[in-house]
């Protein structure tokens, strides 16, 4: 089964579990969309899935997102405090229960000696968790994309999981960069 629609059946898992749905939004930058684009290609995902932003410049992350522009001084827009700032700022924008987020240097150009081709940092923010995972992809731009994008479904499954297992109690989740 495709994470995507493990995820649709995960959040309907929930639900019938809590009688409460998880909405789910998307806040990408190198992915340019493909999260949202996976996540709306399962039939009845609009029952959960919310909205996207596709915030690709850093004018965009500061001004429609929230991210500080200290923080994009600080570390860069590719960087795990960034990623954390666009989940945290896109779960406020989108008014969803749960945001993933990604920021990446997809290639072939863009790279740095401390910031490689297909360095991607993922986040997810939901109430009482702030999550964030750094991922080096070596394919080519178009592959980078693919990996991160299944990476971003991948954590946002494994918090899933977690959502289900404890019936939707975060207190074992509360962490400002927990790797799952």
């Amino acid at each position: 089964m495709k994470l995507e629609a493990e995820i649709g059946q995960l959040i309907r898992e929930y639900q019938a579990r809590t009688g409460k749905w998880l909405t789910i939004g998307a806040v990408e930058s190198a992915t340019g969309g493909r999260i949202a684009d996976r996540i709306t290609n399962v039939p009845g995902s609009s029952d959960y899935f919310r909205s996207s932003v596709v915030a690709y410049s850093n004018e965009v992350k500061a001004a429609v997102v929230g991210v500080k522009k200290a923080t994009l001084e600080k570390y860069g827009a590719v960087s795990e405090q960034t990623a954390l700032e666009m989940a945290q700022g896109g779960r406020k924008l989108l008014k969803v229960d749960i945001c993933i987020s990604d920021t990446g240097i997809a290639g072939p150009s863009g790279a740095t000696p401390r910031k490689p081709v297909g360095l991607f940092y993922l986040g997810l923010s939901a109430r009482g968790a702030s999550l964030s995972q750094k991922h080096v992809f070596r394919g080519n731009r178009k592959g980078n994309k693919r990996d991160a994008a299944e990476a971003a479904l991948g954590m946002l499954r494994q918090y899933l999981l977690r959502c289900v297992k404890t019936g939707g109690s975060n207190d074992r989740l509360q962490s400002r960069a927990a790797r799952l």
